[in-house]
């Protein structure tokens, strides 16, 4: 029989340690980030391009230790968003050490007859961003408010007006009363708007002439969707925000290569 030497003995250890340590490193829980929403963060098919919801960039600036669930859907207030089962869906999916990011409010203001189905009450809103934060914090996951981002809209004198008041300082009430990290991507969207210009600023949104793109033949004019460029300044701010505020996510950002 093949006697076993001691340098052989000390090399299959050293083998040993190194498989235990890929298994431990392979093993590693990734990062997921979850985001709920509406129509401005959601994803789109590209049969609609350029429409983009800002999550669609966002999830580009993680690096591939982050699972972004991008979970956002157009037309949806707080309220539909839970009776339609779309949060159950998420909450029943965290795990600890998770993220949720929440940005609602276009639909939940939406008071005229055609959107009856999407209006949530600011009371109402106010309670379902609660049960966002409650159960989130129940599986041990971190939530983020966001207030909603702002409607390109200028008044005469050129400064960009703000178009969800009630429900963004709704954000700010909820975000205090639990303790909770809020990014104010209202006002940062407004004055991202105003440092452009009424004119320039149009360029962020899905603002079309006829016969300039195959999708959209006719043309489009909208102040609320953006297009890609417009989506990724916007998921820029939040990002900018979240760096602000040192949050441990920012960590898996990835890093631009410096040419030297």
């Amino acid at each position: 029989m093949m006697q076993i030497t001691r340098f052989s003995k000390l090399k299959i250890v050293a083998v040993g340690l190194v498989c235990l340590c890929t298994a431990f490193i392979s093993g590693g829980k990734p990062v997921k980030i979850w985001m709920i929403g509406d129509s401005t963060m959601c994803n789109y098919e590209s049969s609609r391009a350029p429409l983009t919801g800002w999550g669609m960039p966002f999830a580009n600036f993680f690096s591939d230790d982050v699972q972004v669930n991008n979970r956002a859907k157009g037309g949806r207030s707080t309220r539909t968003f839970i009776s339609e089962n779309r949060w159950s869906n998420v909450s029943d999916s965290l795990s600890k050490g998770d993220y949720v990011l929440i940005q609602f409010g276009h639909n939940d203001a939406a008071k005229g007859e055609k959107y009856k189905e999407r209006y949530t009450s600011v009371a109402d809103y106010k309670t379902n961003l609660a049960r966002f934060i409650q159960e989130s914090r129940a599986k041990n996951a971190f939530p983020i408010l966001i207030t909603p981002v702002s409607r390109l809209s200028f008044d005469k004198n050129d400064h960009a007006k703000e178009t969800h008041t009630e429900y963004t300082a709704a954000v700010y009430e909820v975000a205090k009363a639990y303790d909770v990290s809020l990014i104010d991507l209202d006002r940062e969207s407004r004055a991202l708007y105003e440092k452009m210009g009424p004119l320039a600023s149009k360029k962020l949104f899905m603002q079309l002439e006829p016969g300039v793109h195959p999708n959209y033949p006719e043309g489009k004019k909208d102040n609320t969707h953006f297009n890609e460029f417009g989506a990724r300044k916007i998921a820029q701010l939040v990002l900018s925000e979240m760096k602000k505020q040192q949050l441990d996510l920012c960590n898996d950002v990835v890093q631009p290569k410096v040419k030297k």
